[in-house]
């Protein structure tokens, strides 16, 4: 029986996983909807290859050059907005949606495919950092499937008890162990990074990801928002995960258990592992990628994350804790901050401080509705925004 798909964030490196992967098994996978944000000349040559029902973009002038590329014989319908990206998230039509929007925008639509009952690939961890109570609350209501997908989450589903249920005792658990690659910047020390450029940033030693993740990924605020997610995706609490810097990124997170045993999975870093393993699951397919050859690895180290030089992770642990809106307001704050690093208008060490800069004034309130949520995280960008300008306005004008 074929599966029918949307891809939210379909020309990212996981929605490109994502397809290759549907390439691989024509005859299990059809693409029903495609998205994207302002890629227009890659959108239109994927609905050339996959024809699916709807291209929906973010940007409406991307969507009027998609559009533009097409052939008057094209069956597929191209939308923008919002909105359009819920609606090919919660179509009837739809079997399993992968959620691979990066940031705060990937939200909405991921929790309509939970509310409509879908399979939900989870990649957008933001969507649990930001709504984790209300996002978990949407996949029990509307008796969806939540498959994560990032390479530590799937890897710690994987080790969990087929039938766990949330709770740690009832399985003998001890602690999740999460592993990090510790990023490019591994080892470095504060006076290191003063200088370091969003090239080296975004230059991930083992893994292919976007500009965004990569800078998370070199900060520890990956891990960070990582931490958070497996606290919601898992029921348990901060103190319940130990974060484990694995720079070989051969094992990508394990479960230890209270009788000495640690459980863990191990493969290639390739993201069409966790990929083909959500979309197949229960079953196993083929997902294009290598077996592992552990003559080839030969040695496995391990090591304490340095929270002193890469306070993200501190700052993620102290959010997820505070509760409420606070995680939304990191997640927003961390976004102008990388888009600021990007830009060249902070230094790397700003980040960091940035963040907590903006929580520190933040105001905190229950997070009991999008609503709510939203509005936190508008809040946090514009305080972010701010702060950016004060700061560049004392350098071009210092007393």
């Amino acid at each position: 029986m074929t599966s029918r798909i949307t891809v939210l964030g379909a020309t990212g490196s996981i929605g490109q996983s994502t397809l290759d992967v549907v390439r691989r098994h024509p005859d299990r996978y059809q693409v029903f909807a495609l998205t994207a944000a302002k890629r227009a000349d890659e959108m239109a040559a994927l609905v050339r290859e996959f024809s699916p029902r709807y291209a929906v973009m973010a940007d409406s002038e991307a969507a009027r050059r998609v559009q533009a590329q097409l052939t008057c014989g094209c069956e597929t319908t191209v939308l923008s907005g919002t909105r359009a990206l819920v609606e090919v998230a919660e179509a009837a039509e739809v079997d399993q949606v992968m959620a691979a929007i990066v940031g705060a925008a990937g939200l909405l639509p991921t929790l309509a495919a939970a509310r409509a009952g879908k399979r939900v690939l989870l990649a957008n961890k933001e969507s649990l950092v930001m709504a984790g109570p209300l996002f978990m609350q949407a996949i029990r209501e509307g008796d969806a499937e939540l498959l994560p997908i990032d390479s530590e989450h799937n890897a710690i589903f994987q080790s969990l008890p087929h039938n766990y249920g949330g709770d740690f005792s009832a399985h003998g658990i001890r602690k999740i162990l999460l592993t990090a690659s510790g990023g490019p910047f591994r080892g470095r020390t504060a006076a290191d990074l003063e200088n370091v450029t969003p090239a080296q940033a975004v230059a991930h030693p083992n893994w292919s990801m976007g500009a965004k993740i990569s800078v998370d990924s070199a900060t520890l605020m990956n891990k960070g928002l990582e931490l958070i997610e497996a606290c919601f995706l898992f029921n348990c609490q901060a103190e319940n995960i130990q974060v484990v810097v694995h720079p070989q990124s051969v094992i990508h997170s394990m479960v230890q258990y209270c009788d000495g045993s640690v459980i863990a999975q191990l493969g290639q870093p390739d993201m069409r592992t966790p990929i083909a393993y959500g979309m197949a699951w229960p079953e196993r397919i083929d997902a294009g990628v290598e077996s592992l050859d552990l003559f080839d690895i030969a040695r496995l180290d391990f090591t304490p994350p340095d929270e002193e030089t890469f306070p993200c992770l501190r700052l993620a642990r102290d959010a997820f804790n505070a509760g409420g809106t606070m995680p939304a307001v990191l997640n927003a704050a961390n976004e102008i901050a990388v888009a600021a690093f990007l830009g060249e208008q902070i230094p790397f060490t700003r980040i960091p401080s940035l963040i907590s800069d903006v929580m520190q004034r933040h105001t905190l309130a229950a997070a009991d509705s999008v609503e709510v949520i939203l509005e936190a995280d508008r809040w946090a960008r514009d305080c972010a925004l701010q702060l950016l300008n004060e700061t560049n306005s004392s350098v071009e004008n210092p007393a």
